[in-house]
């Protein structure tokens, strides 16, 4: 929980779940299942609360609250240590002695749901997504018709690199309209090309904040496309460095 929850920026707690009033399975079994529960959260390190009462039917389990960045909670995660299915199909296992041993189960569901945690992330981001699982992560903007085909070219490098770009070379919009809508439409990144950038093989980067970072040449801005998805970098806009970057002079 903490590798993957960390990735997202996500913060959590833990609280015990123990027997409620209807179950099933001895109380003695109810009891080694808690108290190995207890004993792997003290062990852990991280802070948890008990809940009492509110366990699976089956056995005691650890519920997770994930934070967003508004500090709302949301039930994700949940740990649930169970021996009674064990009982009940009558599994068994031989151990390194030959002797035949009952298993538990451990019901392991980190993320809740796939769709229900992509809703969380979608609200923790309010659409901003970080750019290494963003499908919006860069724009291509001509200023003028004769830079259609590098900017092809451009766009076609990205695209074997595998990062997701779109190119937009439609004469009937203004620069700053092709500008405002990439940034509206939460771009990571904004490349402009005119008639400099190409004879330089080059682009000139942006990010939707409207922070500019220059010119760098194409094959550096992949190395750093790169590394902030291998990095899976939050704030990659901000985490950006362009290779010797001028002052952008587009407005």
């Amino acid at each position: 929980m903490k590798d993957v929850y960390s990735i997202f920026g996500f913060t959590f707690d833990m609280v015990l779940s123990t027997r409620p009033d209807s179950f099933i399975g001895d109380i003695k079994v109810w009891e080694e299942a808690e108290n190995a529960l207890k004993n792997a959260l003290n062990q852990s390190g991280f802070k948890w609360g008990l809940n009492p009462g509110d366990g699976a039917f089956y056995g005691p389990k650890i519920d997770v609250t994930v934070k967003d960045a508004l500090q709302r909670s949301h039930q994700c995660a949940t740990i649930q240590l169970d021996f009674q299915l064990p009982i009940r199909f009558n599994l068994a296992y031989i151990d390194q002695n030959g002797e035949k041993i009952r298993p538990c189960i451990i019901h392991r569901a980190i993320f809740g749901s796939v769709e229900r945690f992509m809703a969380i992330l979608a609200e923790n981001f309010a659409g901003k997504w970080p750019f290494w699982l963003s499908p919006f992560q860069v724009m291509i903007i001509t200023i003028s018709e004769s830079c259609k085909d590098y900017a092809e070219k451009v766009r076609d490098k990205i695209w074997v690199n595998r990062f997701k770009a779109r190119l937009n070379t439609d004469p009937t919009e203004s620069l700053n309209k092709k500008i405002r809508n990439a940034q509206l439409d939460q771009f990571n990144f904004i490349l402009v090309i005119g008639d400099n950038e190409m004879k330089n093989n080059t682009v000139n980067v942006r990010t939707r904040n409207n922070q500019r970072h220059g010119e760098t040449s194409v094959d550096h801005l992949i190395e750093e496309f790169k590394r902030l998805r291998e990095n899976r970098t939050l704030n990659a806009e901000a985490e950006f460095k362009a290779q010797g970057a001028t002052q952008d002079t587009v407005e």
